[in-house]
């Protein structure tokens, strides 16, 4: 399966990088959308889009009523034993 840097739903775009900015701005990441990604850690990077992907799967079991919030608020093991976790 080859990769497209084609949204699934292009009107959505909007909405995916106001996302990005704010999950950024909140793991202390300033100017985010204007900031070189390749000046950029590869962790700072994977920690936007994993706590992206997290807001995300945590709206939808709010959506949809489920219970897994719970260990979206406590963190994943992942999370916990990242290395390059900054304090």
């Amino acid at each position: 399966m080859s990769r497209s840097k084609k949204p699934v739903n292009p009107a959505a775009q909007n909405g995916l990088d106001r996302l990005k900015e704010e999950t950024a701005a909140e793991l202390g990441l300033k100017d985010y959308k204007n900031t070189y990604k390749g000046a950029l850690t590869s962790a700072d990077n994977g920690r936007v889009g994993g706590q992206m992907v997290r807001k995300m799967i945590q709206a939808q079991e709010t959506q949809f009523g489920g219970q897994g919030t719970t260990q979206a608020a406590s963190g994943t093991l992942t999370a916990k034993q990242d290395a390059n976790q900054k304090p």
